[in-house]
């Protein structure tokens, strides 16, 4: 355990957190291996963890503030074409991306929240490299979604299910539904920009849910 000033434990953690969140690494993960190395644990740690992932949310909306208004039907500047669904990336396919990982954290919250341990986010690190590999080499060559507004219902639906793994501390979400778009036929910048959508409600109700647990 290394002693260190709680500012700056606050200060580490928080290049930890702006670093890792939007690479393909669970920045959840690399937070607990910092704090139990730094000596930063217990209820003061699991509450710092929740708000610190404001500053993420914050920067997601930012960089996608015009993208999810139209997904709620407010457009600015240039309206794009008619038709919602499979034309056009809509509301319905952020819901299905949603559903399996909403389902599964709810049904699961208590026993997941057991797994925040060094060792457990030390196999699914690997875990997660693994599938990052895996995706590379059996990815489509030629993808069926190239850009976001052609990723179809089933693909969104089964992107989600590769969500549910993040449900593992210390398998990375972006990693997860990143490499599920790979797998499922969609261009991995799509399956990017399709994460980073995702992300918003996703860390929105997690952080929020973990807030009213904590309370």
């Amino acid at each position: 355990m290394i002693d260190v000033h709680p500012l700056g434990v606050a200060t580490l953690l928080g290049l930890v957190e702006g670093l890792t969140e939007f690479l393909p690494v669970s920045s959840t993960g690399h937070l607990i291996i910092v704090g139990h190395l730094l000596g930063f644990q217990g209820a003061k740690a699991e509450t710092f963890e929740i708000v610190i992932q404001l500053g993420s949310i914050l920067a997601v909306l930012v960089m996608f503030w015009r993208r999810l208004f139209g997904l709620l039907g407010i457009h600015f500047g240039r309206v794009p074409h008619e038709g919602i669904g499979q034309g056009r990336l809509s509301l319905i396919h952020i819901l299905c991306g949603m559903l399996p990982a909403v389902v599964l954290g709810l049904v699961l919250h208590d026993k997941i929240k057991a797994l925040f341990t060094p060792q457990n986010v030390f196999y699914s690190l690997i875990a997660g490299g693994i599938l990052l590999i895996v995706a590379e080499w059996l990815k489509p060559v030629k993808p069926k979604a190239v850009g976001i507004d052609d990723i179809s219902y089933r693909q969104a639906f089964l992107i989600g299910c590769f969500q549910c793994l993040a449900l593992w501390p210390g398998f990375s979400r972006s990693g997860s539904t990143i490499s599920g778009g790979l797998l499922v036929g969609v261009s991995r910048f799509a399956a990017s920009e399709f994460s980073f959508l995702l992300a918003v409600p996703m860390m929105i109700g997690a952080t929020g849910l973990d807030l009213v647990k904590s309370i």
